[in-house]
């Protein structure tokens, strides 16, 4: 009976060793996910960044030009002249 207490007792760390193994091996893909998640994240905070700064400068082209617009035709509307 001892040493059906001893491939018990055998049986039960192995099985433990397997638990704690899985355990680690899941802790360590959850690390690694969230590593790539956090990458990722940086990433696109970069590129959007850089992308929405292109596009500010843009409208902001766009906004003066309008201005100028604005003042032709007002010029325009004022002295109708000035197109004849």
């Amino acid at each position: 009976m001892g040493r059906a207490g001893g491939i018990t007792n055998a049986v039960n760390v192995g099985i433990a060793v397997q638990a704690d193994w899985e355990n680690r091996e899941f802790i360590s893909n959850i690390s690694l996910n969230a590593r790539r998640l956090f990458d990722f994240l940086l990433q696109f905070e970069a590129t959007t960044k850089s992308k929405l700064a292109a596009l500010n400068e843009k409208l902001d082209i766009l906004e003066r030009r309008l201005e100028v617009l604005e003042v032709q035709v007002s010029s325009a509307t004022t002295n109708p002249c000035v197109f004849t």
